[in-house]
């Protein structure tokens, strides 16, 4: 095999085409080109995603974290606070967002790998008035867990809130209807189903949201999304931006809109689905119900007797990278991630992998 093949969660592994987008020649960030690289990128991540007429998009330079806290940071005008749902490391990530920039917060807290309880949430808004903005994690890669936006968002439109979606890790993975999840703020990433390199993301904004985001107080200099949007419709940018990574993102999403965002969903579900039945066959438990699971992760339970650094090290060997468990689930699950430029002959080695690294393990003989 001659090479690695990526089974965490972004980066991922990506085509020849977009790793030879890096080699563009070096350019300033103030020159004409570079701006219109990023209106490119701009323009080609609403065309793919049909939201041409409704949404704004603003790039940052950093990785999705650093997107979701331009988003989450900006999104509350005086006097409101963020409800956030706590399911799962990114959940809760938000939520150390909020409180890093003195933002009122109200938490609603659930096991990881647990869906929100919907009447919670409505309880939640139904107590808490001054409550702007619902944020959420659609896949919560935690554990695999598909969070119900739609349902979410059809509660949050109900009581008059925004709803902030961090779709990082499920954009042109998942389905995702902005539409009819009333979705406000959805933010992404270069380096996960768009199949891009680390280094860019991006925040979508409803159209009209730019003059509430004009009203609200500033929270931070670089992460700014309201003077980062208003200078990228101007064609210009902030901050020095990671250009050849930018190269790179603009070859991604011609392959997706080439591709499409549908057959993108459909090729991650029909992996996910050959996966799962070879870990259905080799006896292996999940940690999330099947309803909720994502098209892109899937977490396992690690069989009693073999600690992940050894299957880790096993599979490395043969040319896979696994995902450890986070928090504490660090030492009873293993993820396996089906993201990126990966041939179902890759898949399918990659379960006979598996299978031989299960025979060998003295817990599982006899």
């Amino acid at each position: 095999m001659n090479r690695i093949i990526l089974l965490n969660p972004g980066p991922v592994n990506v085509t020849e085409r977009v790793r030879q987008a890096l080699l563009q020649p070096d350019l300033c960030h103030r020159e004409p080109e570079c701006a219109q690289l990023i209106q490119s990128i701009r323009r080609k991540l609403l065309t793919a995603f049909g939201l041409d007429r409704t949404f704004l998009t603003a790039l940052i330079s950093g990785s999705g974290t650093a997107a979701l806290e331009m988003a989450v940071s900006s999104c509350l005008g005086d006097g409101q606070s963020l409800l956030v749902v706590r399911n799962g490391v990114y959940g809760e990530r938000i939520a150390t967002m909020a409180a890093a920039h003195r933002m009122p917060t109200v938490t609603l807290d659930y096991e990881w790998g647990q869906p929100p309880v919907l009447d919670d949430i409505e309880r939640a808004l139904t107590a808490h008035p001054e409550i702007g903005v619902v944020a959420l994690v659609h896949h919560e890669t935690t554990t695999g867990l598909l969070n119900p936006v739609h349902e979410v968002g059809e509660l949050a439109h109900r009581h008059g809130k925004k709803l902030l979606i961090d779709a990082i890790s499920s954009l042109a993975g998942d389905a995702l209807d902005f539409e009819r999840s009333h979705v406000d703020y959805c933010v992404g990433t270069a380096n996960k189903c768009l199949q891009g390199f680390p280094g860019v993301s991006f925040v979508l904004v409803r159209k009209e949201e730019m003059d509430a985001l004009a009203q609200h107080p500033a929270r931070s200099v670089y992460c700014d999304l309201y003077k980062n949007l208003k200078a990228q419709e101007q064609g210009e940018t902030l901050f020095t931006p990671a250009v050849q990574v930018h190269y790179a993102l603009d070859a991604a999403l011609d392959e997706l809109i080439e591709e499409t965002v549908p057959a993108r969903i459909e090729r991650y579900a029909t992996a996910a689905r050959m996966l799962r039945n070879g870990f259905n066959d080799m006896g292996f438990e999940y940690l999330v119900d099947a309803a909720h699971r994502s098209n892109s992760l899937t977490a396992l339970k690690l069989p009693d007797g073999i600690p992940y650094e050894t299957l880790h090290d096993e599979l490395k060997k043969q040319g896979y990278v696994i995902y450890a468990g986070q928090g504490g689930l660090k030492q009873s699950i293993f993820r396996i991630a089906n993201m990126g430029d990966i041939r179902t002959e890759e898949f399918q080695r990659l379960l006979d992998v598996l299978k031989a690294c299960l025979v060998k393990s003295p817990s599982l003989r006899g």
